[in-house]
């Protein structure tokens, strides 16, 4: 199983979900063995840096992952399109982002994989890499706890409770394949409650947010007129979170993600305790398995259907 890239640029513009500041991303294809790398532009002085997407680049996960160096460049909100890319197995790209967000559009990795999907993807003749989990680790924070074990593929197991009646408790089971993530996680949206709001304005947050890119939950109702797209949106979404802060490894993991109430500070703590120790992994190259998942074969081609089962 080779590298991908995309066969072509894209370029994609929209507002950060925190900031409110706009910023136009332009995703170039790159070489194998160059991984997912933002070029932060527009900075102070004109300066441009490079950013590696790796955990070890993390720099907040309040509400969001945001990753930087040490000068002071960061670029937030980065875990959608790395969903979009880790959910598509693309392995190579310079993401060049002149704002200090990335646009939240709707809400979710949807757009990000329908763009991805319009240029195409090409192959390297390099192989592909992963991350292979040879034993367990666990990591908790607070009533929050997250394991991954070995597993020969990869599959997330999430569960969400919140004491609120219309999220309570939700499980999702996923084995994944490009084309699960396509119809099963890709659409889900992140969410938010009204009576949080002022407190998130006060605190310089949520300034781009809106029912255009973001479930409103209030006292006892979806606020969105749309209402949701799948019965259980809530936890696909943090699953959708889940590959995206997992894709920060730099390789695709082959392993099982099991999470009890995970949010952007337990997943990266995972990659980190993952490579704490050199005998909890091994890098191998990637091998192509059955698909597992439910209907047809991935197609790039495919028209974008979500499965709301």
């Amino acid at each position: 199983m080779t590298q991908t890239t995309l066969a072509e640029q894209i370029v994609i513009e929209g507002i950060g979900v925190h900031s409110g500041q706009p910023a136009r991303v332009v995703l170039h294809p790159a070489e194998a063995n160059s991984g997912i790398t933002f070029l932060r532009t527009n900075l102070p002085n004109g300066r441009e840096r490079l950013i590696e997407a790796r955990h070890t680049s993390v720099r907040d996960t309040q509400l969001c992952t945001v990753i930087g160096d040490e000068t002071g460049a960061s670029v937030a909100t980065i875990e959608h399109l790395m969903s979009a890319l880790a959910g598509l197995e693309i392995d190579n790209v310079l993401v060049e982002v002149d704002g200090p967000e990335m646009p939240i559009l709707d809400g979710s990795s949807r757009i990000f994989v329908e763009h991805i999907l319009q240029a195409g993807i090409r192959r390297h003749t390099q192989q592909r890499k992963v991350v292979r989990v040879l034993r367990p680790v666990r990591v908790e924070m607070g009533n929050s706890v997250a394991e991954l074990l070995p597993y020969d593929g990869f599959r997330l197991d999430l569960e969400i409770a919140f004491n609120h009646s219309v999220i309570g408790r939700q499980t999702y089971s996923f084995d994944f394949s490009p084309d699960r993530y396509r119809r099963e996680i890709s659409s889900a949206r992140t969410f938010g409650f009204m009576k949080d709001v002022e407190a998130l304005w006060k605190a310089g947050l949520a300034r781009g947010a809106s029912l255009e890119n973001t479930v409103a939950v209030g006292e006892d109702r979806v606020v969105n007129p749309e209402g949701l797209r799948y019965p259980n949106e809530f936890v696909r979404h943090k699953l959708l979170d889940a590959i995206g802060d997992l894709a920060l490894a730099g390789y695709a993991i082959q392993g099982h993600y099991k999470a009890f109430c995970p949010g952007h500070k337990l997943n990266v703590m995972m990659l980190d305790a993952l490579f704490a120790d050199r005998a909890n992994y091994t890098l191998t190259e990637a091998v192509r398995r059955p698909v597992r998942a439910r209907g047809e074969m991935f197609q790039p081609a495919a028209a974008f259907a979500p499965d709301v089962n």
